[in-house]
């Protein structure tokens, strides 16, 4: 193969790669995977949840749960949420890229020597860190004009059109 057929190879097998790697879409979790869950906790009470992988921003999370509760609130024919709890975890694992007796790669968690300060690898070595966001909350749907002053109130069709622009579908399968 010639130098020029090598490098379009390459171009293609990143650009087909890349392609396959972007941030968690606003769909539902397969389970134990990405996207939004809730579970029913009584007649107007829900936990909602979004996990997102790790090209997925803190504020995208957040962004997609409240996008979630609006919609649950919707669905259920209230009109106004209101969040009782809410959390966002970040777990960080980390990543390696060795190379070394002519064996290159990713690798997760590292080696079980790594955890020795002494320890060195021949050859090179990076190490780069991997968040993932998580964000938990209780919602209490509510009927009705929100109390005044009450900030953790949501208005159900106003979050959907602020938060609306900026969530991003999965695209169809072809």
């Amino acid at each position: 193969m010639t130098r020029f057929g090598q490098t379009l190879v390459l171009v293609l097998a990143i650009g087909v790669l890349s392609a396959c790697v972007s941030p968690t879409p606003y769909q539902p979790a397969e389970p134990r995977g990405f996207g939004y869950s809730e579970e029913r906790l009584d007649q107007n009470r829900y936990r909602v949840m979004f996990r997102g992988n790790s090209l997925t921003k803190r504020e995208t999370v957040e962004d997609y749960l409240l996008y979630r509760a609006a919609e649950l609130t919707l669905q259920n024919n209230f009109s106004h949420f209101i969040l009782v709890g809410r959390d966002v975890e970040a777990k960080t694992s980390y990543r390696y890229w060795v190379d070394h007796y002519g064996g290159r790669g990713w690798f997760y968690h590292g080696f079980p020597d790594w955890h020795d300060p002494f320890y060195r690898p021949w050859g090179s070595y990076d190490v780069q860190p991997v968040t993932t966001y998580t964000a938990t909350a209780e919602i209490i749907m509510i009927k009705g004009p929100r109390q005044d002053g009450d900030v953790r109130a949501f208005d159900a069709r106003e979050v959907l059109v602020q938060v609306g622009p900026r969530v991003v579908r999965p695209e169809p399968n072809r």
